[in-house]
């Protein structure tokens, strides 16, 4: 009887064993990546140049990106902003300065990575010449003159990592960050309406675009009259000239209400007061 209870009484120790030394038995997930995949990883992303294509909020805790879908929590994402302000915004320059490979995520640390408070000195710059001259840079080396800030972001395999290629991190990431570099003006225009950006394709100014849409489309104006009509003020921008086909787009605020096509025939002049 009293093995039998020697025995009941280890049992009972194993199975009631305290919930933190039965976590602590648990190992964390073993990556499968080899030294050859972390080394082409490593070089294929360090130090690489993006341009943000949605806002990138500065975080203490690096932004969750999931790699399974290749999004990320949006409104998460604005809530962090609103609290810690930007790192970049769209079309901003960011440059991977870290990396951590972990069991089951990738951790990119862009421009330096949070660095709590901003300091005057991170947007001073020195040197000897006027507007973009290559030898300008920071005072403060971590610091980037085109992104407010540094943050982090967190790609989540939810498994252990598997052997997987810089190009394909890259393009994983394509919905914030664009790798191949193009300008703040193809970024942004990326994220407009399908038919606004066929209308900016096609040089053609549709009612409901902005200022800075209209300038993408078709540039800078001929004319540009202000007028206050029916207690409305309005902004006229008007492209050509005699002869031929003359535009007048009609803003009242940031927003085009009105688009007139008038032709302006042989020898004649149009008078851009009148539509």
């Amino acid at each position: 009887m009293r093995t039998f209870a020697c025995i009941a009484v280890v049992a009972s120790t194993v199975a009631w064993a305290p919930p933190a030394a039965r976590a602590a038995d648990k190992k964390p997930p073993v990556d499968k990546l080899t030294e050859q995949d972390r080394i082409e990883l490593t070089r294929g992303l360090m130090a690489e140049y993006a341009n943000a294509k949605v806002l990138l909020p500065r975080a203490k805790k690096a932004l969750e990106f999931d790699a399974t879908n290749s999004t990320y929590d949006k409104k998460a994402w604005t809530l962090i902003a609103k609290d810690n302000g930007p790192a970049a915004r769209t079309g901003d320059t960011v440059q991977i300065t870290r990396i951590v490979l972990e069991a089951d995520r990738i951790v990119l640390e862009l421009n330096g990575g949070y660095k709590g408070g901003r300091h005057w000195y991170d947007s001073v710059q020195m040197g000897g010449g006027m507007g973009g001259n290559p030898n300008t840079v920071p005072v403060n080396p971590n610091s980037d003159v085109n992104a407010p800030g540094g943050t982090s972001i967190a790609i989540m395999f939810h498994k252990p990592l598997e052997p997987i290629k810089s190009t394909e991190i890259k393009k994983m990431l394509a919905a914030v960050l664009d790798f191949d570099r193009h300008s703040v003006t193809e970024v942004y225009s990326q994220t407009l309406p399908p038919e606004v950006q066929k209308a900016i394709a096609d040089k053609k100014v549709l009612v409901g675009m902005d200022h800075e849409q209209v300038l993408m489309a078709v540039g800078r104006p001929v004319y540009h009259l202000r007028e206050t009509k029916d207690g409305m003020e309005l902004e006229d921008w008007i492209y050509g000239q005699a002869p031929g086909k003359i535009t007048f787009v009609t803003f009242n605020g940031d927003k085009v209400i009105k688009v007139k096509d008038d032709y302006a025939g042989l020898g004649t002049q149009v008078d851009p007061t009148k539509k």
